[in-house]
């Protein structure tokens, strides 16, 4: 199956929970989608046998300086899951507050998914509902809680952000 091919698959399976669609490269599709919407989501991909999970990795938006007298915007996280069908790239693209950093486990349908999902947890801060494993992935067991060190707001132990 050709490139355009796999992702013209992927938008049509994707269809039902897709909010947005973008293509930053040939080769590749972002496809917005509710974190309610995630099993559903990698569960037809799955399904289809359109590609594998090649990683989950996180981003961190931090909300832009607010216009004066206008209040402040919240920051917010990003998990993309990546699967990957030849060249073909289907990212699945979840956008969360940081106040409710919160987007539901696939392990039960990608059980390799848990070393991504444990490092969604302590490098960003998601908190994953029904993941299997919670342990320290990178991180050393005494790491202190609630200090994320690829959130944007981490500057070292100095000015670590505790969110």
């Amino acid at each position: 199956m050709d490139t355009t091919t796999a992702l013209d698959t992927a938008q049509s399976l994707l269809q039902p929970w897709t909010q947005a669609v973008t293509q930053p490269e040939p080769h590749r599709r972002d496809f917005a989608i509710a974190s309610a919407d995630v099993t559903a989501a990698a569960q037809a991909l799955m399904d289809a046998r359109w590609g594998y999970l090649g990683a989950i990795t996180g981003l961190d938006l931090p909300a832009p300086a607010p216009a004066e007298g206008q209040p402040s915007a919240e920051s917010h996280l990003v998990a993309l899951y990546q699967f990957f069908n030849g060249a073909a790239v289907a990212t699945l693209r979840v956008t969360v507050p940081h106040s409710q950093p919160v987007v539901p486990s696939v392990c039960a349908i990608i059980p390799s998914a848990t070393i991504y999902e444990r490092e969604l947890i302590e490098m960003f801060g998601f908190v994953i509902e029904n993941t299997p494993i919670t342990d320290h992935l990178l991180l050393p067991d005494d790491w202190p809680q609630n200090v994320y060190p690829l959130r944007k707001s981490f500057t070292g132990f100095g000015g670590a952000e505790s969110a």
